[in-house]
């Protein structure tokens, strides 16, 4: 099947635009992916380690101000937590504008997309106020470093990550032997464990048993994290006594090493690769993964022991990967970027994007087509079907969003006309082109381009 540029850039990019036509080859989809991260270079984004002590600022500061209640200083301190607070809003607003700034305006739309994919298959989001805006940091930390990098690399930075500590309660779990868990009553809790077993190495058929789940999280006791002294190893809260995790057993000794050792030897197993090529194949292709493609991702996962790179190289060049069928939907986040990259807003343009607009055109719709901004249900990430996207509020959220978002983010609009084929590219169907040189308004013929099948579905 010959390579399609236009697919390439729907499927496994974020789309076409004025200046993106779309890439060449895979081989140069590989090489822009093996070379330099402009876009996190043109937009920087800052790690855990720059934002944390910010966080920190603001939770000495609320600890303050709850402790004066009804003192003289309660209002001063008050005022103080909301500056904290404020800040970290606007930190919050800034990352996710700068990661839009970067999916519109990047020549690498497949690094975009994998980081993405892989925030998604590690999932978190904030249980409390103070994590809000840690999640892109967590993504900057832990997943895209990573899209190109070893698996077992991405399980350890990922795993061990505070924000992931702390959305799965891996900074309460204590084993119950242990001195703290003996003097204080505190006792072992499985999230990580599981989430880890389940979703992000074997899926829920997996080749683990309760005993496993139970055993990995006694392993994983001492790991935890709090805002006064960050990441720490606290020999304290572990479990004493050696585990056996999945027929391997781990020294008693307990120390951070014997942890990673034990991640790194999961994430290796061989059972992984067909999950995580299961999961790739589904989000980029197809609900319905064709076996073979599978099979390819799996064999090479395996045998270069989980180069992602190279597993994305595989998937780029198996033929059932460019199946002309487009049955997978944009979900609303791409749908949002691919749109604004369709119509050549530039980076600088999203950036001083007003604080009102960034509510009324990037927060609120999201939440209304679907995907409030970091916030999926559950640590399995958002839906791979289209039926979960392609709901009346759903539908309703995208046209609506269409039909107003681009007027707010460019003036003047592009002339329907030309703008088809800008989003659609050459074989744009009869029926949108028609409808778009048809529009009353240009608004209107943008909207139209934007809401087609031919747009959503890649």
């Amino acid at each position: 099947m010959p390579f399609d540029p236009t697919l390439a850039a729907f499927r496994f990019g974020v789309g076409l635009g004025p200046s993106a036509p779309g890439p060449a080859s895979v081989q140069a989809m590989i090489a822009s992916l093996s070379g330099p991260d402009h876009a996190a270079d043109r937009y920087p984004i800052a790690g855990m380690n720059e934002t944390d002590p910010s966080m920190a600022e603001f939770r000495f500061a609320a600890a303050a101000r709850r402790a004066a209640r009804g003192t003289p200083e309660e209002e001063e301190l008050r005022q103080k937590e909301g500056a904290f607070r404020q800040a970290m809003n606007v930190t919050r607003r800034n990352d996710h504008l700068r990661t839009i700034a970067r999916a519109v305006t990047t020549d690498d739309g497949l690094r975009e997309r994998l980081t993405l994919f892989w925030a998604d298959h590690f999932a978190v989001r904030a249980k409390t106020f103070a994590f809000r805006s840690m999640i892109t940091p967590y993504v900057t930390d832990a997943i895209r470093p990573h899209v190109v990098g070893r698996f077992p690399d991405m399980v350890l930075a990922a795993t061990l990550h505070p924000v992931m500590l702390h959305y799965l309660d891996q900074w309460v779990s204590t084993g119950p032997n242990s001195t703290v868990g003996q003097r204080r009553g505190f006792g072992l809790n499985e999230n990580l464990a599981r989430e880890l077993l389940e979703l992000h190495l074997f899926g829920a058929d997996g080749p683990f048993t309760q005993r496993d789940v139970t055993e990995l999280a006694e392993l994983l006791t001492g790991v935890t994290y709090d805002f006064r002294q960050g990441f720490a190893y606290r020999t304290d809260r572990a479990e004493p006594g050696a585990e056996v995790v999945m027929g391997r057993r781990y020294s008693a000794e307990a120390d951070l090493q014997t942890v990673k050792s034990a991640l790194i030897d999961l994430a290796t197993r061989p059972e992984v690769a067909e999950h995580i090529a299961s999961k790739l194949v589904v989000h980029f292709v197809s609900d319905l993964p064709e076996p073979a493609l599978v099979a390819t991702l799996a064999g090479v996962f395996r045998e270069t022991g989980g180069d992602l790179l190279a597993v994305t190289e595989a998937m780029l060049s198996h033929p059932a990967a460019w199946t002309p069928r487009r049955s997978k939907v944009r979900r609303p986040d791409l749908f949002v970027m691919a749109s604004l990259r369709a119509l050549g807003v530039d980076g600088d343009g999203i950036l001083n994007m007003r604080p009102a607009d960034y509510r009324d055109w990037m927060l609120r719709p999201l939440q209304v087509m679907g995907q409030p901004y970091q916030a999926p249900s559950g640590p399995d990430g958002w839906p791979e079907d289209a039926e979960s996207w392609i709901t009346p509020q759903g539908l309703a959220g995208r046209i609506n969003w269409a039909m107003g978002a681009p007027r707010v983010m460019l003036d003047p609009l592009p002339d329907p006309r030309d703008f088809v084929q800008t989003a659609l590219g050459p074989d744009a169907p009869a029926e949108v082109t028609f409808a778009a040189s048809s529009a009353e308004t240009r608004s209107e013929g943008i909207g139209l381009v934007l809401t087609s099948p031919a747009f959503q579905r890649i």
